[in-house]
């Protein structure tokens, strides 16, 4: 099975390498309008520029700051919460409800009333997007958590294991896989919730770039914020596919179909 999967790991790439082909070919030979659809070569030399500049780093430190700190915050206190949901039944019967309510909100709606009570400083945009962060946290923890075989429980209550070592023993790496997938939805949901606030709000950051290029019709350069936003979410999930390879090693491989 590993032997036919490891020709497919270069389908991506090699898909990407041919579409870039065609659209630099198109672009040269006026087939596309190039106001639209600018050739990869002038995206990346625009990159390169801003890059050079420092102003790429700059906007790039702003976004991650803002993700780096919402993450602190809504992940962990997703993560606490969660282990706590789903190891205690009464604790779910009454915030399970709460959650249920608010996961579906559009957290983007929510930033009215944020900057209604906070203000628009840095505050309220981290808040949005650890609200965002959150929600995929504490549900996947908990699940992680509920899926757990209640025999393991039992035995180890049997031993006499206390509940700090039940819990550092057992829910603790049992509930890993669900909880590093719910690691992996919150990065990628507090991406999404920094740039589109960054859009709306932020005077800097890769959002704000994207506004800026999007408003003065630089099209090079709204590609290659793309670009870099893309490539920001797929480190992301090299990050939680390395965390899972150390701390799950037994789910990490190549599941059959």
């Amino acid at each position: 099975m590993r032997s036919r999967s490891k020709p497919l790991r270069w389908a991506a790439p090699a898909i990407a390498l041919g579409a870039l082909a065609a659209w630099e070919t198109g672009a040269r030979l006026g087939i596309v309008p190039t106001l639209f659809f600018p050739a990869p070569s002038r995206v990346f030399l625009r990159l390169a520029v801003l890059a050079q500049s420092g102003e790429l780093f700059l906007h790039f430190g702003a976004t991650l700051s803002r993700m780096l700190v919402a993450l602190a915050w809504g992940g962990g206190s997703g993560l606490a919460l969660g282990m706590a949901l789903g190891y205690s039944p009464r604790l779910r019967t009454v915030v399970d409800p709460f959650i249920a309510a608010f996961h579906p909100v559009p957290k983007m709606a929510l930033l009215p009333l944020i900057m209604l009570i906070f203000g628009i400083g840095f505050f309220s945009k981290v808040l949005l997007v650890a609200i965002s962060a959150f929600f995929p946290m504490v549900i996947n923890t908990m699940s992680g958590v509920l899926q757990l075989d209640p025999n393991y429980f039992d035995v180890a209550r049997l031993h006499g294991a206390s509940r700090r070592r039940i819990f550092w023993r057992i829910v603790l790496p049992g509930s890993l896989p669900m909880t590093l997938a719910g690691a992996r939805l919150a990065m990628n949901r507090a991406l999404g919730a920094t740039i589109a606030m960054e859009l709306i709000t932020a005077q800097n950051g890769l959002g704000s770039m994207l506004f800026v290029a999007w408003q003065t019709y630089r099209s090079e350069e709204l590609y290659a914020t793309i670009f870099v936003i893309a490539l920001f979410g797929y480190l992301f999930r090299r990050l939680t596919t390395g965390l899972a390879a150390r701390l799950v090693p037994w789910q990490a491989g190549e599941r059959p179909g």
